[in-house]
């Protein structure tokens, strides 16, 4: 993770506070005496800490579990696609279900996990992962999401106009149609802003992305018209549509539940690394079916994916004791929420959370 340029200094009073209703979560008020040891120090302690676990870790907990989960998920694939055959409610349904959180798991775990090279040691394997993930599997530019994912958002989280965390930013939307209609868009926006910011990256680098974009595109269309057996274009174009957003709702609230809301900086203010992300950072708790399709750095260990970034969902959700306890006996804030809270806080506060918000500038794609 990167850190804004400039000399350290002490902690900085946020821009932006907690709104009330984020009380549903638990956020514990830091003392000055946490500041008075330096949180240098802190964080520095802390990574002793983790490094300790992670070196104790067998490949198959760093990284053999995540990458078990993928590769079932693509062995599953085939099963999708045959479900569609039938010419029964049941097992069409089924197959819809399948594919949809299929591609989920290897759109948005499979893209975030390649982009912090998180699924080898290799930086070779690790790139071939991040074009397979991100622009065969997600129709995106893997140079872009990298870089907006990992240099800025997490190189400045919650720093405004830099990482303040809100992809899906449309205040001329109403709550209702931003929270429960629009994410029906994401798969047909996400290709889009990619062949939109193929105009920054150089002419080799967007050659290769449009390829690899097309081939993974048109072969989920030629499957369905092939092995599923759908008859017209429009009905395999539906198909791909309903499946790829089939997780849209909770990727996009997930987004924005886990930052906004939540305290925010100005670059010359922000506070130590530490503190800036227990402030600004925050826990859902598990879930079965988004622990599987978005990995637990996004849901219910976000807060140890941001102080330690290149760690796989299977070690953060590994170290998440040891991080909880160890802010805790800081006092520093370890923030958690429940979905249903988050999802009532926006509803009821969607003008001041989403439309008056600090600006937010080029964070599009994984989150």
């Amino acid at each position: 993770m990167q850190r804004v340029p400039g000399q350290p200094h002490g902690p900085a009073e946020p821009l932006s506070k907690p709104c009330p209703p984020c009380g549903g979560g638990r956020t514990e008020v830091t003392p000055p005496g946490a500041a008075a040891r330096g949180e240098g120090a802190l964080m520095g302690e802390l990574s002793q800490l983790v490094q300790a676990a992670v070196r104790s870790s067998s490949w198959w907990e760093r990284h053999g579990v995540d990458i078990c989960i993928l590769g079932l998920s693509f062995l599953l694939l085939p099963a999708g696609f045959l479900c569609l055959r039938s010419a029964h409610a049941t097992p069409f349904l089924a197959g819809i279900v399948i594919l949809g959180v299929v591609h989920h798991t290897l759109t948005v775990k499979g893209s975030h996990l390649a982009s912090h090279n998180a699924l080898t040691e290799s930086k070779a394997w690790g790139k071939v992962w991040a074009v397979f993930f991100i622009e065969l599997c997600s129709a995106f530019t893997a140079e872009q999401a990298t870089y907006n994912h990992v240099k800025l958002h997490h190189g400045y989280t919650n720093i405004i106009g830099l990482g303040d965390s809100s992809t899906w930013k449309l205040p001329f939307l109403n709550r209702y149609v931003y929270m429960f209609l629009a994410p029906l868009a994401v798969p047909v926006i996400t290709p889009l802003v990619a062949l939109d910011l193929l105009r920054s990256v150089k002419w080799t680098t967007a050659l290769r992305t449009v390829c690899f974009m097309f081939l993974g595109l048109y072969s989920h269309y030629w499957i369905l018209l092939h092995v599923s057996g759908f008859q017209s274009a429009w009905s395999a174009l539906l198909c791909m549509l309903v499946t790829r957003s089939l997780l849209a709702h909770p990727y996009i609230h997930v987004n924005i539940f886990q930052h906004i809301g939540l305290p925010m900086f100005a670059a010359e203010r922000k506070p130590a690394r530490i503190r800036l992300m227990s402030l600004g950072v925050l826990n859902l708790p598990r879930n079965a079916l988004l622990d599987w399709a978005f990995g637990h750095s996004l849901i219910s260990c976000h807060v140890e994916h941001h102080l330690f970034p290149s760690l796989s969902d299977n070690m953060c959700l590994k170290i998440k004791p040891i991080v909880s306890r160890y802010l805790r006996e800081q006092r520093l804030p370890y923030n958690e929420d429940s979905y249903a809270s988050r999802l009532r806080l926006f509803l009821q506060k969607y003008e001041e959370l989403m439309v008056h918000a600090p600006p937010i500038t080029e964070l599009v794609g994984i989150q």
